[in-house]
Formats: C-alpha cells, structure tokens, sequence
C-alpha cells in the first residue's frame, strides 16, 4: 500500500489519548495514530461489505489484505459475508431446474 503525508487538524483530546497510549505501550504518537486511523477503516470497510456496497475484492485491495484476510476479520467481528443457507438452497434448485430443461 502506498503512503503519503496528509495534513489534519486532530482534536487535542484525542492527542492527549495518543500520548498516553505511546507511552505505555512504547510507540511513537503517529503511530499509534495510523493504528487508530486504520482499526476505523477497517470496520468501515466491513460494514460497507456487509450491507453489499463493496465487494470482498474490492474490501480487501482497499485493506492492502488477501481476500482470505478480510473474510477472517469479518468472522473474528461476527459479520457474515457471503450467501446465505436459503440462498444457496434456491441457487441449488434454480441449478437443477435448468438442467432438466437443457436435457430435455
């Protein structure tokens, strides 16, 4: 993923809570910035691909992570990608239905 400097004006509250965290856990405070800033892109992203507005692919090129990646972070936050159990049923038989007819 390629990066660049992007200027922002940040609350000084959220400041004071970076500094905090940098101390404690021994990392600068951009870092730990970066590290909130990118924790929210990812639930966003998640959320998008939940509700159907992106796709796996496209959520994983956004997160700079294999699709496999994004589907395991969706697990591990309880979101549920992909078709549902009636919706494969109904795939299963609109399949079946459609080779009858081409048989025929």
């Amino acid at each position: 993923m390629s990066k660049r400097a992007y200027p922002l004006r940040i609350p000084t509250g959220l400041l004071e809570l970076a500094e905090i965290r940098s101390q404690e856990e021994h990392i600068d405070k951009a870092t730990t910035l970066r590290q909130w800033l990118y924790a929210g892109a990812e639930g966003y992203v998640l959320d998008q691909l939940s509700s159907g507005r992106l796709t796996l692919s496209h959520a994983a090129e956004m997160l700079d992570m294999s699709v496999y990646d994004v589907q395991h972070l969706a697990r591990e936050h309880g979101i549920v990608i992909g078709a549902t159990g009636e919706q494969y049923q109904k795939a299963h038989q609109t399949a079946r239905q459609l080779s009858q007819k081409v048989q025929k």
